[in-house]
């Protein structure tokens, strides 16, 4: 495990995280909305590295430890993002990657799959969509309205909240450890207002890709608890994506319990060994 890092990456700053062996087949993990790295789990990362992977883990923008923009006015649109992972790479020194994208981050996946397929070894979708009409839409979550950003206490409470809603009614689901990621979180974020609004108020514009023109080993991974986007999403995205195949999360919401790396982690080695 490295120390955490900062590197200077198309025009912003962007704290990186690696686990492993630098030699070994890298895979990097990209989060969604509002999600540091931290939300890719330490102990996660550790045994993905156990398993002869280099593990590469960040924050996004506005997320963690990297740069932070006004809230409700970020500084970049979507397909930044797309283009910081790749920078990434590069200040890595890594010509080739296997890509996990998680939520939001799908569409980093489609368009690094897309428009550079000879950087991506394989993809993984977790908890993700194609975004296509006619798929089940997202369940009523019960997520409190936006705290004083100024009351820690009460920005911790909503973010448990939160992560409670989106679990989806889960059994998996752990208060007690959920509260001690978001505290761990909300005390290394350069400024949580940003963090928990300007994802939702960046610009999506861009170009358009296919998840059918993807061509890179893919594998999507769906909870079948998820509320946010219902399991169908999942199997939209098996169904679109050319030899993709589908790993469903029994108890699963929009997230990856630990209790359940038993069941990923095995299908992630295997998926990213080929």
């Amino acid at each position: 495990m490295s120390a955490e890092k900062l590197f200077p990456v198309n025009g912003a700053e962007l704290c990186v995280e690696t686990f492993g062996d630098p030699a070994h087949p890298a895979i990097l993990f990209i989060d969604g909305a509002s999600a540091s790295m931290l939300w890719w789990e330490t102990g996660l990362c550790r045994r993905i590295a156990d398993g002869g992977r280099f593990v590469i883990r960040y924050d996004n923008r506005d997320t963690g430890r990297s740069t932070s923009y006004p809230p409700g006015r970020p500084g970049y649109a979507y397909p930044d993002l797309a283009r910081d992972a790749l920078g990434i790479l590069d200040a890595l020194g890594v010509g080739r990657a296997h890509v996990v994208c998680r939520s939001m981050a799908g569409g980093i996946g489609l368009i690094l799959g897309a428009e550079h397929p000879g950087r991506v070894a394989s993809l993984t979708f977790v908890s993700t969509t194609t975004g296509e009409a006619g798929l089940p839409p997202s369940a009523d979550l019960a997520v409190p309205a936006e705290p004083d950003f100024t009351n820690h206490a009460a920005v911790v409470d909503y973010f448990v909240a939160a992560v409670q809603a989106y679990s989806g009614g889960s059994p998996y689901f752990d208060e007690a450890a959920t509260r001690a990621l978001v505290e761990q979180d909300v005390a290394r974020a350069r400024d949580i207002a940003a963090t928990l609004t300007n994802h939702y108020a960046m610009s999506f514009d861009g170009p358009s890709h296919d998840f059918r023109d993807l061509t890179a080993p893919t594998l999507v991974v769906h909870g079948d608890h998820d509320p946010a986007l219902p399991l169908p999403h999942g199997k939209a995205l098996r169904d679109a994506i050319p030899g993709a195949e589908l790993l469903v999360l029994e108890g699963a919401g929009h997230d990856l319990p630990k209790p359940l790396w038993d069941v990923f982690v095995p299908a992630l080695l295997r998926h990213t060994g080929r």
